[in-house]
């Protein structure tokens, strides 16, 4: 009987640290962030900020979430003027793998959500943003920079030879030709037609919604809530209760959130964009030429 107990005590003493052992992990675990494991559900916040240049952070990490089987939602936090077409097109369907999955994504709109933050919000179940919001600018722009009569003052002179009469269409060396600007126009007015459908298909809305409103202007959040944009008047803290609401998760539980790092060269640009008299000028110039869902005054 006594050989018994004094197991059992061992046993007690060897159970003690082991249990503190366990919840020492559990904290680890947590403080780290890899929830995969855990058993309760979670939020995951993604931050979506600046010009849309690239999608492979946001695709990735969006993905991520959805895979997570203890993600319930994810609120989208978008201060942005929107971006690059495509980029922006790959994020908007992202957004809708979530509606075919049945898991949701709510959209809270910052200082900006236009252009192509306007069209990626429009795919999320619902839209959050404040009464001062800047948001719609739905249209497309495509910007030609010209240095023609430059190169001339410095005596350059660019020879060309081409297979395909539109083959340098758009140079900024020439003046475009008026066969080149009817080509141009309809390749904007079809994209800005995905612009509006696609939107539209994201909203659960005609087409015709949307398209009031498709003329390339910009709304306030009120204003944008009064058209039929957006889905109500709140800001972040009121996205993210509803957020917790519709998917049964508790105030306690801290939501995921991980970082998209810049590298030199966006931090660069950034500090230059923040700092320097014109800057959104050389920002035009030095962007790839393309199609852009952007909004620049």
């Amino acid at each position: 009987m006594k050989a018994k107990n004094h197991k059992w005590i061992a046993l007690g003493i060897v159970g003690i640290p082991g249990a503190l052992i366990l919840l020492f992990i559990i904290a680890a675990i947590i403080r780290m962030g890899d929830f995969k494991t855990l058993p309760f559900k979670r939020l995951a916040i993604v931050r979506m900020e600046g010009v849309i240049t690239e999608s492979d952070w946001y695709v990735k990490t969006l993905r991520e979430h959805l895979n997570n089987k203890n993600i319930a939602g994810v609120l989208l936090r978008i201060d942005s003027p929107g971006g690059a077409v495509a980029p922006s097109q790959e994020i908007y369907k992202e957004i809708t793998a979530y509606r075919a999955a049945g898991k949701p994504v709510v959209v809270s709109m910052g200082n900006m959500a236009a252009s192509g933050g306007y069209y990626i919000a429009s795919a999320a179940d619902k839209i959050f943003a404040s009464q001062g919001t800047i948001t719609g600018s739905i249209g497309v722009i495509f910007t030609i920079p010209k240095y023609q009569e430059l190169a001339k003052k410095v005596g350059v002179e660019f020879r060309v030879f081409k297979a395909g009469a539109f083959k340098d269409m758009a140079s900024p060396y020439r003046n475009i030709s008026e066969s080149e600007a009817k080509l141009l126009q309809n390749l904007l007015d079809d994209t800005h037609n995905q612009f509006i459908e696609d939107a539209a298909a994201g909203r659960g809305v005609d087409a015709d919604v949307i398209r009031k409103a498709a003329d390339g202007r910009i709304f306030t959040g009120k204003q944008a809530y009064e058209n039929g944009l957006i889905d109500t008047i709140g800001g972040y803290a009121q996205a993210l209760d509803y957020l917790r609401e519709i998917c049964g998760v508790s105030e306690a539980v801290k939501p995921v959130e991980k970082r998209q790092q810049s590298g030199w060269r966006e931090l660069f640009l950034e500090s230059v964009t923040k700092n320097m008299p014109g800057a959104n000028a050389l920002g035009t110039i030095s962007r790839p030429a393309g199609l852009y869902f952007l909004y620049e005054p």
